[in-house]
């Protein structure tokens, strides 16, 4: 009963709106239907706000609709306008209502046109677009919402109104009508009457007041699309499957180029060193150890801080499993952009439930290195990640709070989450950890000696640092064609939905990271350092430095955003992502060279 619920909470009711692509809802002829809006917001700040901080009509009841964890992360506040409709019935230009708008109001309306806000409606949850042509006028192509207003010469105009066409199709058992289509043109008219289209556009001035009148129309039109396909004008808009397709030739290529290098490590110099090792017989007297070879009674040797190593790797672990569950369930349909916040819920709550997934290979790993706290190393793993995440993004939320923005978590939501941590994701690490830790621990392949070997001094680019930035290049470069076009949903308002290429990529980032943290440590042994065990971690987890570093770049070359506080949460988010991409690839990284080690060392013959 908790469990349902708690996911109850996390996905929203289910009479809140249809399952997409399942439950098709049909309207009868004359049936109203209320227009929604989700919120407001631009790509030239990352501060949406809800559609009643605006100086518009407001209905008669003021309702707000069930939301789910999802759309509250990610600033919708689901609430009716003052805009209806009835199902076939053509609304010639209607007067809503006229207001007086004080010089506050005004000076709000001009910042928000001047920074490009858009307003999002929702009609039968389908989003408003507004219609226009490619640059060579030969594809017609939707952008969601519609804008506050106009800069045009140095003057600002309010738009006030709104032409709605609505296309359906004819349910061809029922008879009924389904919405296929929700399109919007906008107009500005000054005078008391916005219905009347002779005459100037309605201009607003700083610090001076003004009356304003809203109006709509509706038009119905039968459309040539399917209900089931009526989300593909919005996805066709936002994707390029050439630009996709190059981006997994580029990945594989990459792959195959470390796969390459790999096999060269394993068959021609390892192969030829191991024959060599174990000439028992036929050894000369004066061959002598070199190399990687040295390190058979020192390189299992448990780490340093080998708790804090555990607690990466389980959240690590827990990351990638999240991750991939989400994307294959992205892949069946199970989280479509039709469902407003699906995606981030799910990711939410799938991550607290596999605390048990990351607590168990935590657990198993504090056993072979031979930990006795493992009560605290638990609550290190359970806490060390979200901790992190959770105190930034308290410190990002306070910033939204300031500004007033219906992006920043409502207090209740900030403590249902703190609540579910605390009971579900919190004993779900433990019990993974305890019965991880019960379990016998990863075989050594060799026994390690009582007193540690001095390390000879390495060179300067077998440094933690230097290693972690030549390491990382080749994953990020396997992804970074990937990784604009998620940067493109996330800060650009658009859709993604090729979780296709994005599942083909994941799986080419966990070979890439695996295969160069493999050699990365190969090498290393080889200048007979035997640390190897944060090496690996710490080298496939460079990758997020350039994840980082691409933020950086994409922010001053795509984005146009103003103001110190969009800046700050830009960075702060995008840190955050860098963090937890650069996690999980540090696990990817660390239990493939735990593999390579135990085999490498279990081929060599010890006396």
């Amino acid at each position: 009963m908790l469990l349902a619920v708690l996911l109850a909470f996390l996905c929203g009711t289910a009479s809140s709106f249809y399952i997409p692509l399942i439950a098709p809802v049909e309207y009868s002829r004359g049936q109203s239907i209320e227009i929604k809006s989700t919120q407001v917001e631009s790509v030239h700040t990352e501060l949406p706000f809800s559609y009643r901080k605006l100086p518009y009509c407001l209905p008669a009841k003021e309702v707000n609709y069930a939301e789910n964890l999802g759309e509250v992360l990610h600033g919708s506040r689901i609430v009716n306008t003052a805009y209806s409709v009835n199902v076939m019935q053509t609304t010639p230009c209607t007067k809503v209502c006229e207001i007086d708008l004080p010089a506050n109001d005004v000076n709000k309306l001009i910042d928000l046109i001047e920074k490009d806000y858009d307003v999002h409606l929702i009609l039968d949850n389908l989003p408003v677009a507004r219609k226009y042509s490619s640059p060579d006028g030969k594809i017609e192509l939707y952008h969601r919402g519609h804008k506050v207003g106009q800069v045009y010469q140095n003057n600002v105009y309010l738009y006030n109104n709104f032409h709605f066409k609505i296309k359906y199709h004819v349910g061809s058992i029922t008879g009924k009508f389904r919405i296929t289509g929700f399109e919007v043109e906008s107009n500005s008219h000054a005078g008391t009457d916005s219905c009347t289209k002779d005459g100037n556009p309605l201009q607003l001035i700083k610090d001076q007041a003004t009356k304003v009148s809203f109006s709509y129309s509706v038009e119905w039109e039968e459309g040539t699309i399917a209900w089931a396909s009526r989300w593909d004008t919005y996805l066709t808009s936002a994707t390029n499957s050439q630009i996709h397709w190059f981006s997994i030739i580029n990945s594989l290529i990459i792959v195959l180029f470390l796969s390459g290098l790999l096999a060269m490590i394993m068959v021609r110099a390892l192969r030829r060193d191991i024959a060599a090792y174990n000439l028992d017989e036929e050894m000369d007297d004066t061959y002598e150890e070199t190399g990687w070879k040295l390190l058979h009674g020192d390189v299992m040797r448990p780490p340093n801080y080998c708790a804090n190593l555990v607690a990466l790797i389980g959240s690590g672990v827990q990351i990638g499993a999240t991750a991939l569950a989400c994307i294959v369930l992205s892949v069946l349909g199970m989280l479509s952009p039709a469902s407003r916040g699906s995606l981030i819920g799910a990711a939410v709550s799938l991550f607290f439930f596999f605390g048990i997934i990351g607590g168990y290979y935590s657990g198993r790993l504090y056993r072979t290195f031979k930990g006795m706290a493992w009560k605290r190393t638990a609550f290190l793993t359970s806490t060390l990640y979200p901790g992190l995440i959770s105190s930034a993004c308290f410190i990002l939320n306070f910033l939204l709070w300031h500004a007033g923005s219906s992006g920043a978590v409502p207090f209740s939501y900030m403590c249902a989450l703190l609540a579910f941590w605390v009971c579900v994701s919190l004993p779900l690490v433990f019990i993974g950890f305890f019965f991880g830790f019960r379990k016998q621990p990863y075989e050594y392949s060799v026994r390690t000696n009582k007193i540690p070997r001095p390390i000879p001094s390495q060179l300067w680019y077998m440094r933690t640092m230097p290693s972690m930035l030549l390491a990382g290049i080749l994953p990020f470069g396997a992804v970074f064609i990937e990784l604009y076009f998620i940067f493109s949903a996330i800060w650009e308002n658009q859709i993604y939905t090729l979780f296709s290429f994005l599942f083909l990529v994941y799986v080419i980032l966990v070979i890439c990271c695996a295969e160069i943290a493999v050699v990365i440590v190969y090498f290393q042994l080889c200048t007979e350092n035997y640390r190897w065990w944060w090496k690996s971690f710490f080298c496939a987890a460079g990758t997020g430095l350039y994840v980082f570093a691409y933020g950086i770049f994409f922010y001053y070359t795509k984005l146009e955003i103003v103001g110190f506080t969009s800046t700050v949460l830009y960075l702060g988010y995008t840190a955050l992502m860098s963090i937890t991409f650069g996690i999980f690839t540090g696990a990817v990284g660390f239990f493939a060279s735990f593999m390579f080690v135990r085999y490498v060392y279990s081929a060599v013959k010890i006396d």
